[in-house]
C-alpha cells in the first residue's frame, strides 16, 4: 500500500509510524486512558484490511481518531488530535522557513523562474517574495478551510495570489480612471496633484499615478491614451498663444506651434516609456501596465489621440536599449490596438496607424488587437447596445455596465480575484465515465465558488482608507474617508473570476479527440465551457456578485498542475506526459494548425470566456513580411474579439546575434550562432501569460515554449 503525503508525494505504508504516533500520545494521558499494544495493533490491522492500493495520510489519521473514540479512549483521541495539529503547524512552519532560505540563497529554480517578469535576485523583488511567503503561510493556516488548501495543494484547483491574500485590502486588476485623476486632480502620499496644463506634464503625472495604483493591488492595470489626448490640445494652444503674443503671422504661428507640439509629444511618450520601465512598484517589478489605443473612444480629440498613438508605435518599434546599448523588446507597457472601420481598410482615414501597428507587431510582439466589430457583438449592455473597451491588464475583461445615468462605464472598475479549476483533473477523476465527470465537475466548481466567496468576503471588509489613491482619489472611486467599498463589489460594478485550465486535455481524455476536430471533441468542449458559464450565472443571480468565466494565464501553475496530475494519476500518453497543461481553451501548442483556422475555431470558445481570454498566432520573425502580418490583423477584425501574434527577435550579448534564441533537448536556452548559454548574456522575449516575459521560465513553461508549432511562416504567407 502507498501513502499519499500532503505534498502529493507517495511513500511506502509504514505501520511503525502509526504505532509511534499513538505511543507518543499515550505518554500524555493517564494509564487508564492509554491504548494497549493489542488495541494499537487492531487499529493498524483495520487500516491494512481496507485493501487500498493508495491512501491519503489525512485519511489514516482520521481513521485513528475515530477508532480511538470507538474504544472509549476519548482523552487519548484528544491528545492525538492535538499532536496531529501541532505536527501540522511545525510542518507548515518548516515549509515556510525552507521557502525563505531557498529564496535568500538564490539557488532555487522555483523562485528564480516563478514569474518571468520578476528578477528574484533583486532586493526589492526578494522583499516582495518574503512578504508573499508569510502571506501564503497565514492564508493556508488561518484564512482558508482545510479542504480548499488540500485541493489547491493537490492541483485540483488553484487559489491565485495567496501571497497577497493575507492583506484583505488587495484585489486583482483595474481599468484606471486616468481621466478623473488628471481632470479633477488627485493625491499621492498626501500630496495634492492638480490638473496638468501640458501634455508632457500629464504624461509624467500619469506614470506616477500608474505606479501608485499598481502598488495598491497585485494584478495588471490598463489606461487609455484617450484620457491624455485633451492635453495635446492644451499644449498646442499654449504654443499658439505664445507665438501670437510675439506678433507672428497667423500661418507662422500655426506652423511653429505644430512643430513645438510634435517635439513635446515625442518627449512625452519617451518620458512615459522610460518611466514605466524604470519605476519599481512595491511588488518589486515594473508596473504590469497595458495601454489602450482606441480612436472610437473620442470624437472631440480624435486627431490628438491619433498623434499620440502614432508616436507610441514609432517608439515601440525602435525598442529600448539594454545595458549594452542595443535596442531590444521591452516587456511593458503592453499595447492594445482597437481595430475599427476608421483604421482597418486601405482607404480608411487612420489606416496608416494600422500599418505602423503591423510593423510594431512584427518587430516587438505588440500591439495586441481588439476587434471593435466582434466585441460589440459579444458585449451587449442592458440597454441592448454593443460596447467596446479594453481588458484590465493582460486579458481580464469586465462585463458590460451602465451607470445610473444610463451611460456605459468601464474606467474605474476592477476585478476582485481569481480561482481556477483544473479541468484535466476532473476528467481523469471520472475515469471516462461521462455521468461521473459532470458530477465531479459540479463538485469542483462549487469548491471554486466557496473559495471565490472567501475572496469576496475579505474584500467586503475594506474601507477607502486602506488605499486612498484607489478609493478616495479617483483611480477607482471617490469615496469618503472611512467609507466601505462594499457597494462596488456588487451589482455588476466589479467582476470576480472563475478561471479554468486544460480544456484540451480534458476533452482529449474524455472523447479521444481534440476540441479542434469539429465533431465530438469540439461539441464536448463547448458543453464544458457552457457549464462553467451556467454556474457563474447561477451564483450571480443568487448573490448579486458578477462571477465571470476567465481563461487563466497560469504561467507557473501550468507546471504545478502537470506535476500534480502525474503524481495522482501517473503518466498517461497525450494527457499527463508533459511538464505543462494547455492554457484555457487554447489549441495545444504542439498541434499542427494554420493561423486562420486556429483563430476561427478559438473564437467560438472565446465567446464563452466573457471574463477574459486571448488567442494567439505563433510566427517566426516576420519583420520582412508585413503583408502576412496585415492579413492576420484583418482576419482578427472580422472573426475574433481579442488576439495577438507571437514573433521572435532575441539578442545575444556574446556575438551580437539578432534572431531566435533556441532551446535544446535539456530545456536549456542557447544562441544558435555562438552557442552562448549564459542567461545574463542574452535578451529573450516570449509571450507566456498575456504579457511578454524576459526573465526566463520554469521547466514546464520552457518545454511548452519549445514545443510551440508555427501557425504562419513566411512560406505559408507567400502561398
Amino acid at each position: 500500500m502507498k501513502v499519499i503525503k500532503r505534498d502529493g508525494h507517495m511513500v511506502d505504508y509504514s505501520p511503525e509510524k502509526i504505532e509511534l504516533a499513538i505511543s507518543k500520545a499515550n505518554k500524555e494521558v493517564e494509564e487508564e486512558d492509554q491504548a494497549s499494544a493489542t488495541q494499537i495493533k487492531n487499529i493498524i490491522k483495520y487500516i491494512e484490511n481496507l485493501g487500498k492500493k493508495r491512501i491519503l495520510v489525512e485519511d489514516i489519521q482520521d481513521i485513528i481518531e475515530v477508532k480511538l473514540m470507538s474504544i472509549g479512549k476519548y482523552a487519548l483521541a484528544k491528545k492525538y488530535i492535538t499532536y496531529r495539529y501541532t505536527r501540522e503547524l511545525v510542518r507548515k512552519s518548516n515549509t515556510t522557513d525552507l521557502a525563505i532560505k531557498e529564496l535568500i540563497d538564490g539557488e532555487s529554480e522555483y523562485w528564480n523562474t516563478e514569474n518571468s517578469n520578476k528578477n528574484a535576485k533583486i532586493v526589492t523583488t526578494q522583499r516582495d517574495y518574503l512578504a508573499g511567503i508569510t502571506s501564503t503561510d497565514i492564508t493556508r493556516r488561518f484564512l482558508l478551510p482545510e479542504d480548499i488548501v488540500r485541493a489547491h495543494d493537490d492541483g485540483i484547483i488553484h487559489f491565485h495570489d495567496a501571497d497577497y491574500f493575507a492583506q484583505n485590502a488587495l484585489h486583482n486588476c483595474d481599468l484606471i480612471n486616468l481621466e478623473d485623476m488628471l481632470q479633477n486632480g488627485t493625491n499621492i502620499n498626501g500630496v495634492m496633484i492638480e490638473k496638468p496644463h501640458r501634455f508632457l506634464t500629464a504624461m509624467t503625472i500619469a506614470t506616477q499615478l500608474i505606479t501608485a495604483v499598481n502598488s495598491s493591488q497585485y494584478g495588471g492595470c490598463t489606461i487609455t491614451l484617450t484620457h491624455l489626448a485633451p492635453f495635446v490640445k492644451d499644449s498646442y494652444n499654449y504654443y499658439l498663444k505664445r507665438y501670437k503674443n510675439r506678433k507672428f503671422k497667423k500661418e507662422d504661428c500655426e506652423k511653429y506651434a505644430k512643430e513645438d507640439l510634435k517635439k513635446e509629444i515625442i518627449d512625452g511618450v519617451q518620458t512615459f516609456q522610460y518611466q514605466i520601465n524604470s519605476m519599481t512598484t512595491t511588488n518589486g517589478q515594473a508596473p504590469f501596465l497595458s495601454v489602450c489605443m482606441y480612436l472610437g473612444e473620442t470624437q472631440e480629440y480624435k486627431e490628438e489621440l491619433a498623434m499620440i498613438i502614432e508616436e507610441v508605435l514609432k517608439q515601440r518599434i525602435e525598442g529600448m536599449k539594454n545595458d549594452k546599448g542595443v535596442y531590444v523588446t521591452p516587456a511593458f507597457p503592453k499595447l492594445l490596438y482597437v481595430l475599427e472601420e476608421d483604421n482597418i481598410h486601405e482607404d480608411s482615414k487612420y489606416y496608416y496607424l494600422t500599418k505602423l501597428a503591423c510593423e510594431c507587431t512584427a518587430k516587438r510582439m505588440v500591439p495586441d488587437y481588439i476587434s471593435e466589430k466582434i466585441m460589440k457583438q459579444l458585449k451587449i449592455d442592458k440597454n441592448g447596445n454593443g460596447q467596446c473597451y479594453p481588458c484590465m491588464g493582460c486579458r481580464s475583461l469586465l462585463t458590460p455596465y451602465v451607470d445610473e445615468e444610463g451611460k456605459p462605464k468601464y474606467y474605474g472598475r476592477f476585478n476582485q480575484g481569481v480561482v481556477t479549476i483544473n479541468l484535466v483533473d476532473a476528467a481523469l477523476s471520472s475515469d471516462k465515465d461521462m455521468e461521473a465527470f459532470w458530477q465531479i465537475l459540479d463538485e469542483r466548481l462549487e469548491l471554486c465558488h466557496r473559495a471565490l466567496q472567501i475572496r469576496h468576503k475579505r474584500l467586503s471588509k475594506v474601507t477607502s482608507d486602506v488605499a486612498p489613491i484607489l478609493w478616495q482619489y479617483g483611480a477607482l472611486a471617490r469615496l469618503k474617508k472611512g467609507e466601505s467599498i462594499h457597494e462596488l463589489l456588487h451589482h455588476g460594478y466589479s467582476t470576480i473570476s472563475l478561471g479554468y485550465a486544460g480544456l484540451y486535455e480534458c476533452v482529449k481524455y474524455m472523447t479521444g479527440h481534440s476540441h479542434t476536430d469539429n465533431g465530438e471533441g469540439k461539441e464536448f468542449g463547448l458543453k464544458v465551457m457552457q457549464r462553467l458559464n451556467d454556474k457563474c450565472k447561477e451564483w450571480k443571480e443568487a448573490e448579486d456578485i458578477d462571477y465571470s468565466v476567465y481563461g487563466t494565464p497560469i504561467e507557473s501553475t501550468t507546471y504545478k498542475f502537470a506535476k500534480a496530475l502525474r503524481e495522482r494519476f501517473g503518466v498517461i500518453k497525450g494527457i499527463t506526459d508533459r511538464d505543462y497543461i494547455t492554457n484555457s481553451y487554447h489549441v495545444p501548442v504542439f498541434e499542427e494548425i494554420d493561423a486562420f483556422t486556429k483563430l476561427k475555431l478559438e473564437s467560438e470558445f472565446q465567446k464563452l470566456s466573457p471574463g477574459g481570454a486571448i488567442s494567439y498566432v505563433e510566427t517566426p520573425n516576420l519583420s520582412n513580411n508585413l503583408e502576412a502580418v496585415m492579413e492576420v490583423i484583418k482576419f482578427i477584425y472580422d472573426n475574433i474579439m481579442y488576439a495577438e501574434l507571437n514573433t521572435k527577435l532575441d539578442y545575444c550579448h556574446e556575438c551580437g546575434y539578432t534572431g531566435e534564441i533556441l532551446i535544446d533537448d535539456n530545456l536549456e536556452w542557447y544562441c544558435p550562432n555562438c552557442g552562448n548559454r549564459d542567461h545574463d548574456k542574452m535578451n529573450v522575449a516570449r509571450r507566456t501569460c498575456g504579457y511578454i516575459g524576459a526573465n526566463f521560465w520554469n521547466k514546464g513553461r520552457t518545454q511548452e515554449i519549445k514545443e510551440r508549432v508555427i501557425h504562419l511562416d513566411n512560406k505559408d504567407a507567400e502561398a
